[in-house]
């Protein structure tokens, strides 16, 4: 079966985004980029850029900083350009007083402190990446604190005294007591949840038991559900009830690939098939020529299952197949 989503996917209206700052124009990502040397200038740092979305070092010293610029274009997208300038002001100037704070140091109650956060693979050192598993493909599972909306991350347990298995013990005990705001959108026959507000409302994910239970009141899904982190700070879902699965994976995959292209904090564009007992699935498939995508073989079974669930009986004198 083949999936008809209704976008554009990834890019908007954009057809020709900067490979490194997208989804800002390549006009657009040269203005930030001297907007943000200027600001970095005038707070005594001398910058460079070259490439990579991220200012480095003019003359490289141990503790030169290196800024990345990638969230920063994501979040300059949603304004007027016109406001671009003081808003790279406040962002360097929010930068400037974390250096001058030092290095994080590490929490000093790690039961209390730690939350477990999704983080994408890449972003990550690769001598660390190596042994971890991923939650989802691409995704990993990664302890860190909260203080005042920065957000730390820790890759060595054992410099707190802790195994990973404590970590993340922690890690997800902090996650599942978080609260969650949640939208709900109709849209036709169908129901989607929306869960923000918060640089851990993706990573909700990993508890999903305790966000349908305590924030969309379900405490059971006998078919699964559809679930989407494209980005941070959203968390899409789709409790699977009826042949409406398919119309609603359509739509998160169109609204979760615009997310991914644009938002801060990308993690994935894909839509997942959830089943009842948490294991995560994909929910679509490539096909050999790569468009258009297709149900995954999980996806295809369970809508063979709906479909018989929902056909009418035959009458007495109907002949079968």
């Amino acid at each position: 079966m083949t999936i008809d989503t209704f976008t554009e996917h990834a890019q908007g209206n954009n057809s020709h985004p900067d490979p490194a700052l997208a989804p800002l124009s390549r006009g657009q990502a040269a203005r930030l980029v001297h907007l943000a040397l200027s600001a970095a200038a005038e707070l005594g740092l001398d910058l460079t850029y070259q490439g990579g979305a991220a200012l480095v070092p003019a003359h490289r010293r141990e503790d030169s900083p290196v800024l990345g610029l990638s969230n920063l274009a994501r979040t300059l997208a949603r304004f007027d350009e016109d406001d671009w300038p003081v808003l790279v002001e406040e962002h360097f100037d929010q930068l400037m007083e974390q250096l001058r704070q030092g290095p994080p140091t590490a929490p000093t109650d790690p039961e209390r402190e730690l939350i477990q956060r999704l983080v994408p693979r890449d972003a990550l050192p690769p001598d660390w990446t190596a042994g971890r598993p991923d939650f989802v493909p691409g995704l990993l599972s990664v302890p860190s604190t909260s203080d005042d909306g920065i957000v730390t991350m820790y890759l060595q347990p054992s410099d707190m005294g802790l195994t990973w298995t404590d970590a993340e013990r922690f890690g997800l005990a902090n996650l599942r007591s978080l609260t969650d705001q949640v939208e709900h959108v109709d849209h036709a026959d169908l129901r989607l949840a929306f869960v923000t507000g918060s640089p851990f409302a993706a990573s909700r994910a990993l508890v999903l038991d305790t966000v349908l239970r305590e924030s969309l009141q379900v405490d059971h899904a006998p078919y699964g559900v559809l679930a989407a982190v494209p980005a941070r700070d959203t968390l899409m879902l789709h409790v699977i009830r009826d042949l409406s699965v398919i119309p609603a994976l359509g739509v998160l995959l169109n609204v979760a690939a615009r997310s991914h292209a644009h938002d801060p904090g990308p993690l994935s564009p894909e839509v997942f098939l959830v089943t009842p007992d948490f294991r995560w699935l994909s929910a679509t498939t490539l096909s050999p020529d790569y468009t258009p995508l297709r149900l995954s073989p999980e996806l295809e079974s369970l809508t063979k299952i709906l479909a018989a669930r929902e056909a009418p009986p035959k009458s007495r004198g109907q002949q079968g197949p």
